[in-house]
């Protein structure tokens, strides 16, 4: 895996060429972006935390791990793991599916190109990836981050929602009970006890009350 220091965005670059992970990764440097690269799909996923081996992250990439990926670009032609596979399996989950994903390929097939976008990818870029493509990929990181916080803001308005109706439960039921508590009072009875009340009147004849 490469890191550059400094950057505002974090882009996950991930293909099974060396040469074009290199290429990739100057493209992204050059355009201000920090970069992390992997070799495979399956490296990309437990690097954001969805391998299945969670707890076996080597000591030099603890680092890595700390920061906030802001996109993922992917080769689309790759063993065991092609782009599209990693594509759906980030877009199936609740925490990543925010993450901007942007595929590339050599080859260009509408059929593949058109299956990507319409599952989620941000951009399907030719092979080779030339400079001006990175201008493309900001406003995508942008609208990602815009989703992320949209969905933070509906998840408190949606406690809030809850709260609020257990609170309206609540007052409805007090205020039911004091209505109980008045009519029981205004009818002479106690609320919490009602008996019958024995009076003597006439000598020995008995009134109830």
């Amino acid at each position: 895996m490469a890191l550059a220091a400094e950057s505002q965005f974090h882009v996950l670059a991930v293909d099974d060429s060396l040469i074009d992970r290199k290429l990739i990764e100057r493209l992204l440097k050059t355009s201000s972006f920090l970069v992390t690269t992997v070799d495979s799909g399956s490296k990309a996923l437990k690097f954001l935390g969805l391998g299945e081996d969670h707890g076996s992250a080597s000591s030099s990439s603890s680092e890595q791990l700390e920061a906030e990926v802001n996109m993922v670009i992917t080769d689309y032609c790759m063993p065991e793991m092609t782009g599209y596979d990693l594509l759906k399996k980030m877009k199936e989950s609740s925490a990543l599916k925010n993450i901007p994903v942007v595929i590339m390929s050599s080859e260009n097939v509408p059929a593949r190109i058109n299956r990507c976008l319409e599952d989620g990818a941000e951009e399907f870029l030719l092979k080779p990836v030339k400079l001006s493509d990175m201008n493309k990929l900001r406003p995508h990181i942008l609208k990602g981050k815009c989703k992320e916080q949209q969905g933070k803001n509906n998840n408190n308005d949606d406690r809030s929602s809850s709260s609020g109706s257990r609170d309206i439960i609540t007052t409805n039921a007090s205020s039911n009970l004091n209505s109980t508590k008045r009519k029981a009072m205004d009818e002479g009875l106690s609320p919490e006890r009602k008996r019958a009340g024995f009076s003597r009147k006439n000598g020995n004849s008995l009134t109830v009350l």
